[in-house]
């Protein structure tokens, strides 16, 4: 077992900054279910929410101004204020002794910053100790390596295939409601009014996330490429095609894995379901696998319609569900949070 991060007592001071949006209103919620040991808690936003409130364990907390709090006497920053934000205030927190979970991409691919996913490689936190910064990975490329992680430690994996399905609350709380929108006003015979996604989303799927490169693939893709790589610490062939889909909660993939030696459906079936943090749901008689609808809310990755390829020698195809903004951000911070506390 590693050498704790923190000193042990009764409860930690935690600052969680972006207290106001998704993902920080979902922070709070994951502390509270978990009972993490809140010594005091110190929400945190841009002058735009500061002085308003938010709500921990039934008691309002005022909202502090981001650029005037001193991060001084923080134990852990649980950020989630996007990339700019991040490179910012994250060096300033960590420089006066305070552990840094930051769920922008502004760090992830940082050599010297550890990109952590708790039930895969929990090893690597040992960086954190010199910069005390550590990153948090992109939403879909968290319950990929979940997936993969136990299939990879039986059998080594060569390649993978993704395809993403992902929610619109990937793309932030606005998004949510210009899919609300549009629903309705197509259902009444009204034009889609288009502001925040690059097309219209209602009744549609769009087969861009984030910005193209120059390369052909978007931001969003070459993310789950070079971030699934660092995490899995393996030199494996990884495609992505990312695409929006009209639902609120929670992220799909189809999974395409090849081996480096003999992995068939009923043996990976066995592993995932032994698998810490993962849920199968795999009963093709039955009808019964797994879809947004039923992650949205919980806390696993969902795993089901695992099935051999027959077209491609020791190949797998998986189908693999998580509810995006809890373990693709929100819980993965606050279970990163719990390894820096964990004492023998």
């Amino acid at each position: 077992m590693m050498e704790s991060f923190l000193a042990e007592k009764d409860g930690y001071v935690v600052a969680v900054v972006g207290a106001t949006g998704a993902v920080g209103q979902t922070m709070l919620e994951i502390l509270a279910e978990r009972n993490f040991p809140v010594s005091e808690l110190i929400p945190v936003a841009s002058s735009r929410s500061a002085g308003s409130t938010v709500e921990f364990k039934g008691k309002e907390y005022v909202v502090q101004d981001l650029e005037k709090f001193d991060p001084a006497g923080c134990d852990i920053a649980l950020f989630s204020a996007g990339g700019g934000t991040s490179k910012t205030h994250a060096p300033r927190f960590a420089e006066a002794g305070c552990y840094v979970v930051d769920n922008s991409s502004a760090w992830r691919m940082d050599e010297s910053i550890a990109l952590v996913v708790p039930e895969v490689n929990p090893h690597v936190l040992e960086m954190a100790r010199e910069n005390r910064i550590i990153a948090n990975p992109n939403c879909s490329t968290i319950q990929l390596v979940v997936a993969l992680k136990p299939l990879h430690d039986a059998v080594p994996i060569e390649r993978v295939v993704v395809s993403t399905y992902q929610a619109v609350s990937g793309a932030g709380g606005k998004a949510v409601e210009e899919l609300a929108k549009q629903t309705t006003q197509l259902l009444n015979g009204q034009s889609a009014d288009i502001n925040v996604l690059p097309a219209r989303i209602a009744f549609n799927v769009i087969p861009q996330i984030d910005v193209f490169m120059d390369d052909g693939y978007t931001k969003e893709e070459r993310k789950m490429m070079d971030e699934t790589r660092k995490i899995m610490e393996a030199d494996i062939a990884v495609t992505a095609t990312t695409v929006r889909v009209p639902v609120f909660y929670g992220h799909s993939e189809s999974v395409n894995v090849t081996f480096s030696g003999p992995m068939d459906a009923d043996r990976a079936r066995e592993l995932l379901a032994d698998a810490e943090g993962v849920c199968v749901v795999d009963d093709p008689k039955g009808e019964d696998y797994p879809m947004p609808s039923m992650a949205a809310g919980t806390d696993p990755v969902w795993v089901g319609r695992i099935r051999n390829d027959y077209s491609s020698f020791n190949s797998l195809h998986l189908w693999v569900v998580a509810d995006n903004v809890r373990k693709g951000a929100a819980l993965n911070a606050v279970q990163i949070a719990e390894i820096l506390i964990r004492h023998a």
